[in-house]
């Protein structure tokens, strides 16, 4: 039997360690697998880039950075005048990003490795804040949003995204099936923190409004992942899927070969030429 993740038994403070130790472990996939991703979830980074509407001179804070592509965008918007505080929960993570803006050429990039439940900065002392699927995973998204409340000036923008419904998600979404099918991991509970946690737009809004927003509006973004081959898209998972990927990383050979198997049943239909196409929905909002 593989190693589990349950993620409903967890309290917050379990939550949160557990979050450290499976972003250690991916952020190297993360990496290896930035301009995939990027390319898949480009559509949800501009359309949290426009609803933002950073402006030259601008303080702009990114939450649970990642890679740190949404923010660099944002980065060179501010330009030399502005300021991007690049942070994730992570030090893996931040080096992560680090790596990346120094890539990209950025010179008014902060790093820091910062808990969204608990933002390092004084209040009113930005002018945007982005987070692309950061709020979903975090173990007390209402203290997060209250935090990003506090810190945002007068006038000043959240954009976040999150994903959408499982039935929306197949490309992830098929992939817990299996391994919940398979007995590797419970079924997740409702309240847990998971990548569908924040998938109804009422449920987010009710989120914003909890933490002081007053003007939400919210859409959503279509993506599409692509993969030649089901191996090359478990390759993916077992280095980018959180749990999940520890999960994978677990199994025994004839463990893998069979969840190989299951996934290729479960993504014929969604074959497509000389390969796969999954698609996904986020749910994007913008508040201030």
């Amino acid at each position: 039997m593989t190693t589990s993740i349950d993620q409903g038994s967890m309290d917050r403070e379990q939550w949160r360690r557990t979050i450290l130790e499976v972003a250690a472990a991916v952020a190297p996939g993360w990496e290896r697998w930035r301009a995939r991703i990027e390319e898949a979830t480009a559509p949800v980074r501009e359309w949290m880039i426009e609803g933002l509407a950073a402006r030259a001179g601008d303080t702009v804070l990114e939450l649970a950075a990642g890679a740190g592509d949404t923010g660099f965008d944002a980065a060179e918007i501010v330009g030399e005048r502005g300021r991007m505080v690049c942070t994730d929960v992570s030090p893996e993570m931040v080096a992560v990003a680090r790596r990346r803006g120094a890539e990209r050429g950025l010179r008014n990039v902060e790093y820091r490795v910062m808990d969204a439940e608990g933002i390092a900065l004084e209040t009113d002392s930005v002018d945007g804040v982005l987070c692309r699927f950061g709020f979903m995973l975090m173990a007390d998204p209402a203290a997060a949003l209250a935090q990003t409340r506090r810190v945002l000036r007068p006038g000043g923008r959240l954009a976040l995204g999150v994903w959408g419904a499982p039935e929306r998600n197949p490309w992830i979404s098929i992939l817990g099936r299996t391994l919940v099918e398979g007995g590797h991991v419970p079924p997740p509970e409702p309240a847990s923190p998971n990548p569908f946690s924040m998938a109804h737009a009422d449920g987010t809004r009710a989120l914003l409004a909890g933490a002081g927003f007053t003007s939400v509006r919210t859409e959503e973004v279509p993506v599409r992942f692509t993969f030649g081959t089901v191996e090359e898209y478990v390759s993916y998972a077992t280095d980018t899927a959180g749990p999940a990927a520890i999960v994978l990383r677990s199994m025994s050979e004839d463990e893998r070969r069979a969840v190989t198997s299951q996934l290729e049943q479960a993504f014929s239909s969604l074959s497509a030429g000389c390969g796969y196409e999954l698609p996904g929905v986020a749910l994007a909002a913008v508040a201030s």
